[in-house]
């Protein structure tokens, strides 16, 4: 998880993912700044299930997504959002894809591109072109392969896209959404909903093209 405000969310987040979880799972919280409090909110938490490290300042979404991902040492690694509040066992059938050799990532909620490459609509169950970051678990190994998030992403938007793809480049494996409805719900997304719209939708757009530019087949435009 990454944490960069809103200390409610923080700990209803938190809270859901110890409770709806088994003891073998560690969640692992990176803090940017403390703002509003929300980093004494983490820990609250902290113990033998939740370990918080804590930065003074902004670090970028690549760079704070990598440093949880090289700091793992789960066979499986995985992003949740402070908006995604677990309601029951949301990990377990993520895991349980994992059974098949061939699946790299899980996720809650999965995209497909349409024939051009304009945009992505929301998918059903079963194999996807990319996942999203609300909760999104990936076979830790292979996303090491990829070098972790470009690092060139600093907001979120579209950058969970690009790593969907560049994980998928990297190991030749398949990315699905599991075949029942996760017991989930999402709050407030604060960091689309609460983020300055020039910034967001600059840093979007920067995404979008240079994922579109690398990866979209032969053909479309």
């Amino acid at each position: 998880m990454l944490v960069e405000g809103w200390p409610d969310d923080v700990r209803a987040c938190l809270d859901a993912l110890l409770r709806h979880t088994s003891d073998d799972v560690v969640v692992q919280v990176l803090d940017l700044g403390d703002v509003d409090g929300a980093g004494a909110a983490v820990e609250e938490f902290a113990g033998p299930r939740v370990e918080a490290w804590h930065v003074a300042g902004a670090a970028g979404w690549a760079a704070a997504r990598a440093a949880l991902l090289r700091a793992d040492t789960a066979a499986v690694h995985v992003w949740c959002e402070v908006s995604t509040v677990f309601e029951g066992d949301a990990l377990g059938p993520l895991l349980a894809a994992f059974d098949d050799p061939g699946v790299v990532g899980a996720g809650w909620r999965g995209g497909v591109f349409d024939a051009e490459w304009h945009e992505v609509a929301d998918a059903g169950p079963g194999e996807v072109d990319v996942l999203l970051g609300y909760l999104f678990a990936m076979r830790r190994s292979a996303a090491l392969a990829t070098g972790g998030p470009h690092r060139k992403a600093r907001y979120y938007r579209n950058a969970d896209l690009e790593f969907s793809l560049a994980l998928r480049a990297a190991s030749g494996g398949r990315l699905v959404v599991p075949d029942l409805e996760l017991p989930v719900r999402q709050g407030r997304h604060h960091g689309y909903h609460d983020t300055d719209p020039a910034y967001r939708d600059r840093e979007s757009r920067r995404t979008w093209l240079r994922m579109r530019d690398r990866y979209r087949p032969p053909g479309t435009r």
